[in-house]
This record gives C-alpha cells, structure tokens and sequence, in this order.
C-alpha cells in the first residue's frame, strides 16, 4: 500500500484487508467512507465461557450484573480465565474456525489514537452482544458509536448469541477523514483519566500505640459502581497478616488504647469498642447524634466532642450575628465530653455559647487542651483563637492566651509546643525584613511552658512552612512541612535544637500515623513526581524505610509515564524561581508540541504529587509539554519568599510567570511558541484572568474558580474576609483602593485578546461564582473570545468521579481546539 497523509490506498495485488491498521478506505473512484474490516489477527478471542451453563445471561432478570461482574477479568492483560474450574485461553480472532461455540465468548482488541476521534464499529455474524469501551457500557445493536481521545484504549464485546463464527468480523466506520484508530498489541499503554482516579490508594493509615498492628484504608473506583467509592479498610499485624476488618469505617476513625490492647470506634451510631486479644465487640453507648472524634484519654474514659446543630433557623429571613454567619454550619455548637467506657456515664467538660475543639490531653495531669473563636475582627485576619486549658479535677478554665495566628498546640512534659504564623507572640518568629509585613500561612513551631507564658521560637532559621505535628514519647515532634514544592517530615530534636529529615523518599507525604514505643515507627503514605502512591513503614531511630505497598504494581505496571525534568531560572530580582516540566512519551524533539503552563501563585506552592485535581501526567500522556512554576509568594522557600505574597495580589506573581513562560519557550525549541496554554484554579484562576490582561504570550487560557474583582470577593466568599486578612494585610477598599481596582482583572478586561474559559461551581461557598460571571458579562459586552462553563451543585473543587472526568475532559478539549486546532472534542461535548 501507498500512503499518502492519513489515508490507505490499495496498490494491485494488495490485500483489501487491512492488516494493521483500521482507517479510512477509500476507492479509486469514490472519496465516500466505508467501513474497515479490523484486522482479525489482533483482536482478542476467548470462550466458551461456562459452557456448561445451559441458561444464558439474556434469559435472567440479572443479565446486567453477570456481565458486569465478569468484566474486570476480561479486561486484565491475563492470557487465561479460569471459570468454574476450567482454564480458558485467549486467542486471535482469526484463528477461531468453529459454527457455534456454546456458553458465552468474549472479543477484545486494543486501539490507540492520536487525536479525538469519532466512529461506529459495526459487529457483524453477532446476533446479541453487550460492547464496553473502557468499562463503559456503549448502546446499540449492530453498530455502536465510538468516542475516544488520545491515547490507549481498549473494546470489550461480550457475545451471547452468534450463529455461524467463520462469518463474524468487526469492522471502524470513521466519522471524518482525520478519525483513525489503530490496533495495537504492545505491552505498554498511555496513562489514561480512569486509570489515575481509580487506581489503589491507601487514605487512612494508623499505626498502635506498641507497633506491633497498624489499621489501612484503601479505596479504589470501577466503573460498575459509578461515584461510589470501594473502601476495605483493615486490622493487619507487622507481618502483614489481616487480623479483623472495619466494615464502613475509615483508619482515621479507629483510636488506640495507649496499651494497644483496644480500640474504639462508632459504627452506626453506636461507639463500639474492639477488644484485640478476642477481637470481642461491646457497644458501649449509642444513639449519640451528632457526637465524633472519640478517643482514650485513659484506659478507661473516652474524650470526644458533640455538635448540636442550630434549630432556630428563620423561615423568612437570616438576621446576621457576625461575619462568620454567612458560614452554614456558624450556629452549630460543639463540646468536649468524656464518656466512662464502663457506666456508659457521659461527663461535660465545656459549655457555652462557643463552640470549643480538642486540641490535646495530658491524662496524667488532668488536664485537656481546647481551643475557641471569640468574635473579633480588630486585627488581620479579623479573627481570634483562645487556647484554654481545663483542670479536670475542678473544671476550672484557664485561658492560657489569645492569637491572631494559631495553627495547633500539642503537650510536652515541660511545655506546650504551638504551630503558627511569624507574628505568634508578637513577631516572635519574624525572620524578615522590618519593612515587610510576614505571611501567617508560613507555620513556625514554638514552645511554651505549661502556663502559655516564655515562647521561644524554634524554627526562625527553617525555611520550610509548618503543618501539622506529633510530640514524641521523649518531647521530640515530627513535623510536616512544606518545602519548596514538596511535602515532607522533619523530626525536631529537642535536646539538640535540630531538624533532621525524615527519609521516606517521598516527593509528596500524604497520611501519616506514629508509634508511642521508646524507638517510635513511623506509618506512611505518599508519591513521587513519576511515581504513584506508596505505603511505607520508616524506623524514625534508624531513618530507614521499607515499603509495604506500592501501587505500581497493581496499577501503572505497564504504564507510559511522562519524562519529568526541572526547570529553575532566576528572575529579574535575582531570586531563583523552582519549575519542573513534564514532556510526553518518546518525545520527539523533530515535531512541534502545544505546550501548557501551571501555576497557583497563592500562598502555597504547587506539589509533586504523581496526580491530583490537575493531572500534569495526564497532560502530558494528551501530547503536551507541561511547564509547572513556583513563582514569588509561595510558602516553603523561607518567610522573605512569602511574604512578598501580602499586599501584592499577583504583581511579582505575574511578571514571574510570564518571564518563566518565556526562558521555558527558549529552552525548550520542540515547544510550539504560538500554541502555549495557561491555566490555574481559586488564586490560580485569579491570576490567569489578571494574566490575560498583561500579556498575549498565551493562545489560550482557563481560569477555574478564579477572582475577577478582589473587592467582591473579599466581602462575599466564605473565607474572603480571613484570606483578604494575609493577602490583603491592613489594606481595605477605603484605605488602599488602588489595591483593591488596579489588581482586579474585571477592571481591565478591555486589554484581553486570547480566548479564556472561565469554570466555576454554582455552589462555590469559596469563591462565588459571580467572580467568573464578572469577567463573562465584561469579555462579552467587549465582544471577546470567552466561554463560561459552571458546573451545577459543584462548590470550589470538582470531586465526583463523573463530574471529575467530564472537568478534565472540558479543559484538555478546550486546549485540543484552541492549541492543536481540533475542536471536535469540544463540540461533542457542548454540541
């Protein structure tokens, strides 16, 4: 055969049979599209299936579940099947011979495409079948519709009914010219959408107390069960023996006894605890609406909190009580209780109109540590925490300080360890210029002693940004931080005033849970750039890890993985600015690829995560090249570099990323410069918008959740107000309204030239969907290039897996047809 672009004309004495590829046919005389016959040589046999089974699944009320339920072993990459007891092999379609084959048979083939593409396939001598594409279920008869993007994908037909096999055959109607499919047998396969939502991972890990047992959560998706999660969560001893399981429940919700020898638990509204030697349950309360987060305080007594909710909601009209009103949930009232495990008595620790929140205990002292939010917006971010501690013995209350900025505090035997912003203790942690005003979201850890009073800062020359923490058994704390645009663990030494690294070779911690022994282990999950989710246990003595799971190896075993490298530059004021790129698989340098540039530009950076809400792997598996930034403003790279973010809502932001988008298109000549997108969510979206009106060094642009009018949104989001507090420090729509219009990007929409798709929830409590209505109705009265997409029901983050793939389908089919001048995706999507 000839090629000539896409399409195969049969030179004389050629096949008419295509042999390895199902594309368009065309003949001699006519340019008409006709079907292609599927080489039968890589699609995929495999029956009888049960053949002694005399009742096909058709002739039941369950035909749907039987098929569904066999499906995952039919599309594993196994070469066998066993079915009540009778191995079962896989094999070329081609060299199936037989009239009739009895029980049911199964058809697979793999195919991949370079672009979206549109077809039918047309199943012929196949009287009655059910057709999945990728697990999902395709209607029709005869002829089904295919739709499929770029990359790997897989067809499985299960065959009830075929008259006469020598006559059956497959065959690709292609909708247009540039529709071409191709079968493939290879080994490896594109990263796909449904592979990084579905996969295995662990969510919920937590270790005993002795560190003999540890409890795992681990979820996956199919598609058979739509949004619904898979959970087993799990009761495993060190040899990884499964000792009990947790029907419904997640590890976080499962507390140890402080000798391992129990642990509690509520299961349908009854707290329940597990005795470990007999794995005996005995419920020792129930009915407790509205009560959670039950733990030891000693072997006997439970500590927990109950929320009441508020049950004088007007009808007619809400009269606010403060700024915190606008919250659904302000009005609920929680308290710490304790219960007596063993009367079932329920004791209440604190009361009032404040809701208080546990943050520690010290069983031997007596004593709990709660926190309150007392109404007072005086200061950045106009709001307080008190942190009080409760003298059980008495149940007196001593508050032991009030904070603009407080993160959490934690018992030491001589003191209380805090986690909070540089200006704890009246700056106390600062290590920044006296000009500059510090960034609160750069958690600093302090000490205090046992009555609040003499904090020392201890982490003034860490660069890293402060998380959470756990106080060890001898007063050390593990920390997790942010550093640079990773997430990793630190242990503070006390005695030695040191931070040493924990070494879990993670680039992204995810859960973690720590022993109490003398020589703690740590239990811990996380991912690499180009490496997905591992479980590990580290001996924090030792600094040594080994893995326990991996998720490689039951999901992206034979997976293409993007090629990731960094990529830092330093900027026009001499500070270095971290990036990575991600560049597709068996890039070719020769060719020319479109090329997407991420960044969030709010306080924090953007992590290495294998995958996330924005898949960069994924981007890249769709033929781009993905340039990620951490530009100026972002925590973990040291209290200068975030500070610069308050009071300058996008300024070095912007110039940081249009100069990084340009040093990245120098570096990088296989990069198309005329085919570059950008996009970012929340501060993100907020900065593509403000973008749009600085430059025309991007093709095209979308903006998720983004903020159009700074003003708007500080006084309307849920979180504006406090946000604005660090973002906005001391500077209000009357004081500094140069801020407030100069930054907004509504205020200059005139000054936008490249397309922007503006995406929000219309039930985004976070930033209101009026922020991206605000630009909309700007761009189109100024006759602009602007499509706004909201997703119904949807708050600030898209999580369903529906509407997960639908969101990241609408994106990378934006950028298909504004950067790869391919708008059939879009168009099918919003026909």
């Amino acid at each position: 055969m000839c090629y000539i672009g896409a399409i195969i004309f049969p030179t004389i004495g050629a096949s008419m049979k295509l042999t390895t590829v199902a594309t368009l046919l065309f003949s001699a005389l006519s340019t008409q599209l006709v079907a292609a016959e599927l080489d039968a040589n890589k699609v995929k046999f495999i029956g009888p299936l049960a053949d002694t089974a005399t009742i096909k699944p058709n002739n039941t009320p369950y035909q749907a579940a039987i098929i569904n339920n066999l499906l995952p072993k039919l599309q594993s990459d196994s070469k066998t099947l066993s079915i009540l007891g009778k191995k079962v092999t896989w094999q070329p379609l081609g060299d199936v011979n037989d009239l009739t084959i009895a029980g049911l048979q199964a058809i697979k083939f793999n195919f991949s495409a370079e672009r979206f593409v549109q077809g039918k396939l047309k199943l012929n001598g196949i009287e009655k079948a059910h057709v999945f594409l990728n697990g999902e279920t395709l209607s029709g008869s005869k002829e089904y519709d295919i739709n499929a993007v770029t990359g790997d994908h897989q067809v499985v037909i299960v065959v009830e009914q075929a008259d006469d096999w020598k006559k059956v055959s497959l065959e690709y109607l292609p909708k247009a010219e540039h529709d071409i499919i191709t079968l493939t047998t290879k080994e490896t396969r594109a990263l796909s959408a449904k592979q990084l939502f579905d996969a295995p991972t662990i969510n919920s890990v937590s270790i005993s107390p002795n560190g003999e047992y540890y409890v795992v959560t681990e979820r996956h998706y199919q598609s058979n069960h739509g949004n619904k999660a898979i959970n087993k969560t799990t009761l495993t001893d060190e040899e990884g023996k499964v000792l009990y399981r947790f029907d419904g429940l997640s590890a976080n919700q499962i507390k140890w006894r402080a000798d391992s020898k129990q642990v509690v638990f509520v299961r349908n509204k009854a707290v329940t605890v597990l005795n470990l030697k007999d794995l005996e349950e005995k419920v020792v309360a129930e009915q407790l609406d509205g009560a959670y987060g039950f733990q030891y305080f000693d072997n006997n007594t439970l500590v927990f909190a109950w929320s009441k909710s508020d049950k004088s909601k007007h009808t007619l009209v809400k009269h606010f009580r403060g700024l915190e009103d606008r919250w659904s949930y302000a009005r609920n009232n929680s308290q710490i209780f304790m219960l007596d495990i063993n009367s079932g008595f329920i004791n209440p620790i604190t009361e009032g109109k404040l809701s208080h929140s546990l943050a520690d205990f010290d069983n031997k002292a007596g004593t709990i540590l709660v926190t309150r939010n007392p109404s007072d917006y005086a200061k950045p971010p106009h709001m307080l925490t008190e942190l009080v501690e409760v003298n059980l013995k008495d149940n007196q209350q001593t508050v032991l300080g009030q904070y603009r900025t407080f993160s959490s505090a934690k018992y030491a035997d001589d003191g209380i360890y805090v986690v909070a912003g540089p200006d704890f203790a009246n700056g106390l942690g600062r290590a920044i210029p006296e000009n500059m005003l510090a960034n609160n979201y750069d958690g600093q850890l302090y000490k205090l002693d046992r009555q609040g009073k003499n904090a020392k800062a201890l982490s003034k020359s860490f660069d890293p940004a402060i998380g959470s923490m756990q106080v060890l058994r001898n007063d050390d704390v593990v920390i997790k931080v942010t550093e640079r645009d990773t997430q990793q663990l630190y242990l503070y030494d006390e005695s030695k005033a040191r931070f040493t690294k924990l070494k879990t070779g993670f680039d992204v911690v995810g859960r973690f849970s720590i022993s109490d022994e003398r020589n703690p282990d740590l239990l811990v999950t996380g991912t690499q750039a180009s490496h997905p989710q591992q479980l590990k246990r580290l001996d924090i003595s030792k600094n040594r890890a080994k893995t326990l799971w991996d998720s490689k190896a039951l999901a992206y075993d034979n997976s293409e993985i993007a090629t990731l490298s960094e990529f830092n530059f330093t900027n026009k004021e001499g500070v270095e600015i971290k990036g990575r790129v991600y560049t597709p698989h068996n890039l070719d340098e020769n060719k020319q690829y479109p090329a997407l540039v991420y960044y969030y530009g709010g306080t924090s950076p953007v992590s290495r995560g294998f995958t996330g809400r924005y898949p960069f792997n994924l981007w890249a598996a769709q033929g781009y090249v993905v340039y990620v930034l951490q530009p100026t403003g972002a925590t973990g790279f040291g209290q200068e570099f975030s500070a610069k973010h308050v009071n300058a809502w996008g300024e070095y932001t912007a110039n940081d990323i249009i100069e990084g988008t340009k040093k990245f298109l120098a570096a990088h000549p296989y990069v198309n410069k005329d085919k570059v997108g950008n996009l970012g969510a929340s501060y993100g979206g907020f900065m593509t918008m403000l973008l749009a009106t600085k430059t025309d060094l991007f093709s095209a642009s979308i903006s998720h959740a983004g903020i159009s009018n700074i003003t708007s949104y500080w006084g309307q989001g849920w979180w504006g107000y406090l946000y604005s507090g660090e973002a906005s420090k001391n500077s209000f729509p009357w004081n500094n309204p140069k801020l407030y219009s100069d930054h907004s990007p509504v205020f200059h929409a005139d000054k936008v030239n490249s397309p922007l798709l503006l995406i929000h929830g219309d039930a985004d409590t976070n930033v209101p969907p009026g922020e991206s209505h605000n630009m909309y109705t700007a761009l189109k009265l100024l006759g602009k290039d602007v499509e706004l997409i909201e997703y119904k029901g949807t708050d600030h983050q898209v999580f369903a897996r529906d509407r997960r793939f639908h969101w990241w389908d609408t994106m990378l089919a934006y950028f298909d047809m504004h950067l790869k001048d391919q708008p059939q995706w879009w168009q099918y999507i919003y026909k």
